[in-house]
């Protein structure tokens, strides 16, 4: 069966509130999820839009909405975002002193009609969530820090790609796998190729003379040559 990449767009690096709706009003047609970063301030020191804004979003623009929770213990908060629109909720590993809470987490999303992810940090081993895995419908793997636009994709981020991949055909799991981070037309070949299924970008499209070919350069990543 032929694969699929999806491609969900940041707005991490569109600034101020009402550029990132015009922004995201011209990637439909085009993008297949919104990726909205939501940070607190605590859980990394950016702080950015919340529930409020993602329910402007929703009632703006046609696309499904992929909300990346970068908080400290969003178990609160969940109904929030559920109920702005998300499609997509997906939390931080790291974000629960108490990792028994994220199966409540997850459940918590799931009752409320979207999907379940799971995100964790590039010094995070894919064995530490391996439990997890049965639970969730996506597993974020972040390629670069969370918290800051415009990082270098990390390389080694690609081998987690790989080990989610072989535990996922390996336990005949459903879950897909996103990458979000420096993600452009020179790496994104690799990604895909080693078993991802949705591309988060930011930077390489926002700064695109076309935003269209650029979004479509990504969703064809397994016809690009290496280089």
């Amino acid at each position: 069966m032929k694969r699929k990449i999806d491609v969900s767009v940041s707005l991490d690096p569109v600034s101020g509130f009402q550029n990132p709706i015009d922004y995201a009003k011209s990637l439909q047609g085009y993008a297949d999820f919104l990726h909205c970063d939501v940070m607190d301030g605590k859980f990394v020191e950016k702080t950015t839009f919340d529930h409020e804004f993602v329910k402007t979003l929703n009632s703006q623009t046609l696309l499904p909405l992929d909300v990346h929770l970068m908080c400290d213990e969003p178990f609160d908060n969940i109904d929030k975002y559920i109920s702005a629109g998300a499609n997509i909720i997906t939390v931080h590993y790291e974000a629960f002193k108490d990792k028994g809470k994220l199966i409540n987490v997850f459940k918590k999303i799931r009752e409320g009609k979207a999907l379940a992810g799971l995100s964790f940090k590039p010094k995070t081993k894919v064995q530490e969530i391996k439990s997890f895995l049965f639970y969730v419908d996506l597993v974020l793997v972040m390629s670069v820090e969370p918290g800051m636009s415009g990082q270098n994709f990390m390389p080694e981020s690609i081998e987690k790609v790989k080990q989610l991949n072989d535990l996922r055909d390996g336990d005949n799991l459903a879950f897909k796998i996103e990458v979000d981070g420096g993600i452009d037309d020179k790496n994104a070949h690799l990604i895909c190729e080693m078993g991802a299924d949705i591309l988060v970008s930011g930077s390489y499209i926002y700064k695109s003379v076309s935003r269209e070919k650029a979004i479509k350069k990504l969703k064809n990543s397994l016809k690009l040559q290496k280089k």
